[in-house]
C-alpha cells in the first residue's frame, strides 16, 4: 500500500556482460519470465506475480551495472507536481517519450542525482500479456520456476552525498525514513527509504565513487524459500555472497550471491511493517555488523567493497 504518492520502484536497467548466459539465469533460475526484446537488442523480464509489462531491462555491454532506476507515482497530476518539484529541487529533468525504449511505458521523466544515479518518474504503464489472476483467482497462473522471485522489491545505490538524495526522496517524492544509520560525526552513512509499509523501496551507503549499485533485491514469499534459493545456488554454482541470514535492519530473511555478469542479488522474505508515524530506528556505525547481519555479529567484508 502507497501511504503517500510514489507507489513503488518499478523498473531497473542493468547493464550485463554475456546477454545469452545472464539472461537464461534471470529466466530459468531467479524465474522471471521474458515479455519482449527491443529493437536495439535489450531484454524486457517481468515476475510471475507482477502486473506491469515489464519491471528488468537487461542491456549487453562492456561493465557491469545500473543504468537507471524508475518509480511509478500515483497519477499524472502526481507526476507533474513531482517534475516541477524536481527541477525547483534543482535537477534537470528530461522527458522521454512514451513506448519508445521501454515498451510499455507511458511518457516518464529522467534525471541525474547527487549521487550520480539516474532516476525515472512515471505514471502509466500497460498491463502485462500475463498478470495474475483477478477473478475467482488461484494463488498462480502457472507454477513458479526456479527460485520463484514474486517482484522487483528494493535496490541499494552507493554514490555520494547521500543525505541530499535522503532529502530528495522525503520532500519531492513525498517518501519517509524507518531507518538509518549514522557516522560518530552525525554524519548520514546509510538510509534506508520507503514510500509504503515495506521497511525499504531503497537505501543508499555513502561512498565516493557515484553511480554505483550494491544489488537488486527481489521478494520470496518467506524464510523456507530464502532456504530453497540456498539449495539452488549450490546446484547452480553461483557464488555466494552472505546467508541465509537475517538482518536486523528491516528484519528481513536473506541471500545475497552474483549473477553471471557479477551483478549483486538479493532475495528477500519478511521484514517489519513500516508506518510514517513510527519513531525511526537508529543505527550507530559501529553496530552496524549486528544490524545487518544480525546472526554473525558483524560485517562481512565483501558485502561492504564489491559494487558495480
Amino acid at each position: 500500500m502507497a501511504l503517500n504518492q510514489s507507489l513503488r520502484p518499478g523498473l531497473i536497467q542493468l547493464r550485463v556482460l554475456d546477454l545469452d548466459e545472464t539472461l537464461k539465469f534471470y529466466k530459468d533460475i531467479l524465474g522471471m519470465d521474458e515479455v519482449c526484446r527491443t529493437s536495439d537488442g535489450r531484454v524486457c523480464l517481468k515476475t510471475y506475480d507482477e502486473f506491469d509489462h515489464h519491471s528488468v531491462t537487461l542491456r549487453l555491454a562492456d561493465e557491469a551495472g545500473l543504468d537507471y532506476v524508475a518509480f511509478k507515482v500515483a497519477s499524472n497530476e502526481t507526476l507533474q507536481e513531482m517534475v516541477k518539484a524536481t527541477e525547483q529541487f534543482g535537477y534537470t529533468v528530461t522527458e522521454v517519450p512514451a513506448d519508445s525504449d521501454q515498451p510499455g511505458y507511458g511518457k516518464r521523466y529522467r534525471f541525474k542525482i547527487c549521487t550520480g544515479h539516474t532516476f525515472e518518474l512515471y505514471s502509466e504503464v500497460a498491463l502485462a500479456e500475463k498478470t495474475p489472476g483477478t477473478i475467482n483467482p488461484d494463488i498462480w497462473n502457472e507454477p513458479p520456476r526456479g527460485m520463484g522471485v514474486i517482484r522487483l522489491d528494493h535496490f541499494l545505490l552507493y554514490g555520494p552525498n547521500i543525505e541530499e538524495a535522503e532529502r530528495y526522496c522525503t520532500e519531492v517524492m513525498h517518501m519517509y525514513v524507518p531507518e538509518l544509520c549514522n557516522k560518530p560525526d552525525g554524519k548520514r552513512m546509510a538510509t534506508w527509504i520507503t514510500g509504503s509499509n515495506k521497511p525499504h523501496d531503497l537505501a543508499f551507503v555513502e561512498y565516493d565513487k557515484p553511480g554505483k549499485i550494491h544489488h537488486v533485491g527481489f521478494l520470496l514469499q518467506d524464510w523456507n524459500h530464502v532456504g530453497q534459493v540456498a539449495d539452488l545456488i549450490a546446484i547452480n554454482r553461483l557464488k555466494k555472497d552472505i546467508g541465509p541470514t537475517r538482518h536486523a535492519i528491516t528484519r528481513g530473511q536473506t541471500i545475497y550471491f552474483w549473477e553471471p555478469s557479477g551483478n549483486r542479488i538479493e532475495v528477500y522474505a519478511g521484514g517489519y511493517t513500516a508506518y510514517p508515524d513510527n519513531p525511526q530506528r537508529v543505527w550507530d556505525v559501529d553496530h552496524l555488523g549486528r544490524g545487518l547481519f544480525y546472526y554473525e555479529g558483524e560485517i562481512i567484508p565483501s558485502f561492504l567493497e564489491i559494487v558495480t
